[in-house]
């Protein structure tokens, strides 16, 4: 295939209102600690980073340094955000 017919795929990035820097490792540890099943952190993080991304206000006090997932983790680690158990479907 000649690279005349190759499309780049390009997405936008996403906006987020907190800049920040990728997540520190030390709120990872943390939190892991707290949601010992990785997936299941990783999901909990990522719906708090899209609700924050979308507006939602952070539940702790931020400083411009934290990205919007270092908010989520440290949210997790003052237990503002639980999870509340699992759905069963019937």
């Amino acid at each position: 295939m000649s690279e005349d017919n190759i499309i780049p795929f390009e997405q936008p990035k996403p906006h987020s209102r907190f800049a920040g820097t990728p997540m520190k490792s030390d709120l990872v540890e943390k939190a892991a600690e707290i949601v010992t099943d990785p997936l299941v952190l990783v999901n909990m993080v990522s719906k708090r980073v899209r609700q924050l991304n979308s507006g939602r206000a952070p539940l702790i006090p931020t400083v411009p340094s934290m990205g919007a997932a270092d908010i989520a983790l440290q949210e997790i680690i003052e237990g503002k955000i639980k999870l509340v158990g699992e759905q069963v479907n019937n």
